[in-house]
C-alpha cells in the first residue's frame, strides 16, 4: 500500500524546502546575531554529502528564553522551531540537557562558514576568528558574543575564548579598539585555554555599547539582575 501521508508530507517539505532556499535574503540583524554566536557557543556545519553549511543554536535549560530570542530573529531561515534536547544517565533515566535549532543549509551561510571555519574543502573544521573579524563586529553582534560566553564579576566582564589561539584573540582584541576604542586583555585559565576580560573602566564602555541589545533574562551577563531603568 502506498503511503500517501508520508508522501504528502514530503512533497510539501520539498515544496516549503526549496521555496525557502530561493526566497532566502540574510537580513544585516541576522548575519549580525550570526557572527556574535560564532564567536560564542554557535556552530556552523556542512554535512558529509552536503553542498552548504547550516547553523545551529544550542544554549542550557536556564537560557530558553534566549534560544527562542535567536529563533525569533533567524525564523525566516528556521523550518522547525526550538526544541529540547536529552541525555541519558548511567541508569537509563532520561532528562533534559539543553534547548536547540538549527536553520536551513543555504549559500549564504556557507559564504560565512568558509570566513570562520578553518576547513579541507567544504567539510568540517576547526572554528576560528577571521582577519575580517573587524569589519562585522558591530554592537549586536558583540552583545551576542558577551551574552553567549561573557559574565560579570567585581565590575568587570571576561569572556570566554578557550575555543581561539592566542594569534585569534589578539585580533578580537584589535577589534573591539578599532570598532568601539575598547581595550582588552586575556589570560590563561588554567589548562582550559584562554579568556579574554576588560577592566573596570573598560567595562563601563563595553556595557554602554551592548546594553540596548542585551535581553532582560540575560542582564546578569552584564552586572545587573534586572532590566535598569533610565
Amino acid at each position: 500500500m502506498v503511503n500517501t501521508v508520508g508522501s504528502y508530507e514530503n512533497k510539501y517539505w520539498q515544496k516549503k524546502w526549496l521555496s525557502l532556499k530561493k526566497d532566502t535574503k540574510l537580513l544585516s540583524l541576522q548575519k549580525s546575531l550570526i557572527i556574535g554566536s560564532l564567536l560564542g557557543d554557535g556552530t556552523m556545519r556542512v554535512g558529509k554529502d552536503a553542498l552548504n553549511a547550516n547553523f545551529k543554536v544550542e544554549q542550557g535549560l536556564e537560557q530558553k528564553e534566549y534560544v527562542f530570542w535567536k529563533f525569533g530573529i533567524l525564523k525566516p531561515l528556521v523550518l522547525t522551531g526550538p526544541k529540547l534536547s536529552f541525555r541519558y544517565h548511567d541508569d537509563g533515566t532520561k532528562y533534559e540537557k539543553s534547548w536547540w535549532f538549527r536553520t536551513i543549509r543555504h549559500p549564504l551561510l556557507t559564504e560565512l562558514y568558509l570566513q570562520f571555519y578553518k576547513t579541507d574543502g567544504h567539510k568540517c573544521g576547526r572554528k576560528i576568528v577571521p582577519e575580517s573579524i573587524e569589519k562585522h563586529l558591530d554592537p549586536l553582534a558583540l552583545a551576542v558574543w558577551v551574552m553567549d560566553d561573557g559574565s560579570f564579576s567585581k565590575g568587570k566582564i571576561d569572556i570566554s575564548t578557550y575555543s581561539f589561539s592566542i594569534s585569534e584573540i589578539k585580533i578580537l582584541q584589535r577589534a573591539l579598539v578599532s570598532q568601539f576604542n575598547i581595550r582588552s586583555n586575556f589570560y590563561k585559565d588554567r589548562n582550559k585555554g584562554y579568556r579574554m576580560y576588560c577592566g573596570v573602566t573598560e567595562t563601563k564602555k563595553l556595557i554602554e555599547v551592548i546594553y540596548p541589545y542585551i535581553i532582560k533574562t540575560m542582564m546578569y551577563k552584564i552586572g545587573f539582575h534586572n532590566p535598569v531603568t533610565t
